[in-house]
């Protein structure tokens, strides 16, 4: 059985995360979502929120599972019995940095490989903070994010006060 890790901090998830995991669940027999725990970072949502909105999202698909890590995603891997680690990619910028990610990773842990899978031209400029960005300031983001989600999204991101002030 192949088993992959998507992993990512998905502050929140987007459409184009979920084309990611969604295209790994066809390759492979089993996805661990992998919801990255990283004390430096400011993020809106904790990770159990970003776990549990990550659970609704992947409810009908059978071979996901979501979990937290904290620690090397090499680690993880190990962990897990993972042998393959997905990665989006978006631009060319994300590729360089991935793939030095890709290699330390591989050095860390021998027996994992990275995947890199290229976004869908729909989602290619499509990031989590784009989408903060746009709902801090009221805007739409019903085409970037699940719609099962989207109200808790705008609930935590939206304040009214901003979008008026301008």
């Amino acid at each position: 059985m192949k088993t992959a890790i998507c992993p990512g901090s998905f502050d929140p998830v987007t459409l184009g995360h979920l084309d990611i995991i969604n295209r790994a669940c066809k390759i492979f027999d089993r996805v661990i979502v992998a919801v990255l725990v990283n004390p430096e970072k400011h993020t809106a949502f904790t990770v159990q929120e970003r776990i549990e909105m990550l659970r609704r999202c992947t409810a009908n698909i059978d071979n996901v599972e979501v979990a937290g890590f904290d620690g090397l995603i090499a680690d993880f891997a190990k962990i897990s019995g993972a042998q393959v680690i997905v990665k989006g990619l978006r631009a060319m910028s994300d590729f360089e940095y991935e793939f030095q990610m890709a290699l330390i990773n591989k050095k860390l842990n021998p027996y994992v490989e990275t995947v890199f899978f290229t976004t869908t031209a729909e989602n290619m400029f499509l990031s989590s903070s784009g989408v903060k960005q746009v709902a801090s300031f009221g805007g739409d983001i019903s085409n970037f994010v699940p719609a099962c989600i989207l109200d808790e999204i705008k609930q935590r991101l939206y304040t009214e006060e901003k979008h008026d002030e301008g």
